[in-house]
């Protein structure tokens, strides 16, 4: 049984949509499995969709317990209703970016349920993934700040308490449940990376007591990084994770990772460093690169498929 873990803003059910000029996800299988390239497999598709455009995969109080939620709720209803082999040896994930990362995470956390994963261009090296990112998002939600910024002369000061929301962040989640669902006025790009960038801050960095739910990494108004709270993002970094879990990935009858050389993130100098990681750790592992963008990679399913279905078979 192999369970898709879809991406940011995406969800197992979208994998299932027709595709103009190419091919869904059902029809991947179908062809790689008519053409004797992998056995037949169950696959569940997971939606796992939140209000702030996604997850990781992970418990989190802020964006909800997504790791219990499929390891205890999903899984043991999937073979309670269908015909699968119901133990770790027969049961993996896999996905594409954050999909990517929550597969190495199960793998990671969860051994005695998953015995093989396969992970996409999964975030790693928070510095560049998403570190490279902040700037711009800051920029972004000054248009939400209160009051409005103005011109002229200033005295600027640090936030009074570093890490919470000033009302910006507010502001900004507000306006995006406002977005009506007919698609006349649709989340901008930068409105993406800016929810994207607050739903990791909500994944790695959760407390109740704050504003939002959650911590934020930078001061908002200065741009300052908080060290102390990007220490707690950094400790979800899978390339810091491998040495703590080493016992878990060991039993893994199956571990593949892959990413573009030009990807967009650049998460490809992360999947470098995990899979430095996961050698210098003795942890065995397919890892391959190939010229592609975090984009349009759809057809690298073509090689973890079959490969997880190979490590799983009875």
């Amino acid at each position: 049984t192999l369970y898709d873990l879809a991406g940011f803003t995406g969800s197992g059910l979208s994998h299932l949509n027709w595709r103009n000029f190419d091919e869904n996800l059902p029809e991947k299988l179908d062809r790689l499995i008519g053409s004797k390239r992998m056995p037949p497999v169950i696959v569940v598709f997971p939606d796992c969709f939140t209000r702030l455009g996604g997850n990781q995969y992970i418990n989190s109080s802020a964006t909800g317990r997504y790791a219990d939620y499929l390891n205890q709720e999903i899984v043991p209803l999937i073979d309670s209703e269908f015909r699968t082999l119901a133990d770790a040896g027969h049961r993996g994930c896999f996905g594409k970016s954050s999909g990517g990362f929550g597969a190495m995470r199960m793998g990671m956390g969860h051994s005695d349920i998953w015995g093989a994963i396969a992970n996409h261009s999964g975030d790693a090296h928070f510095d560049f993934v998403y570190g490279a990112e902040w700037p711009a998002v800051l920029t972004h939600l000054q248009g939400f700040a209160k009051p409005a910024l103005k011109k002229g002369k200033q005295s600027v000061a640090s936030q009074l308490v570093p890490g919470e929301d000033d009302g910006r962040v507010q502001g900004f989640l507000e306006y995006v449940a406002k977005i009506p669902p007919n698609g006349e006025a649709p989340l901008s790009s930068r409105d993406i990376m800016t929810l994207m960038l607050l739903a990791m801050a909500a994944t790695y960095d959760p407390e109740p007591a704050a504003p939002n739910g959650f911590y934020l990494p930078y001061d908002l108004h200065t741009g300052a990084r908080i060290e102390a709270r990007w220490r707690q993002w950094l400790k979800h970094d899978p390339i810091n994770m491998v040495r703590a879990n080493k016992r878990r990935l060991e039993k893994l009858r199956g571990l593949y990772i892959d990413c573009g050389w030009r990807d967009q993130f650049h998460i490809h100098f992360g999947s470098r460093q995990l899979s430095m990681q996961l050698t210098k750790h003795g942890i065995d592992h397919r890892y391959e690169e190939f010229s592609g963008t975090h984009s349009g990679i759809d057809h690298r399913m073509d090689i973890s498929l079959p490969f997880l279905a190979k490590a799983l078979s009875p």
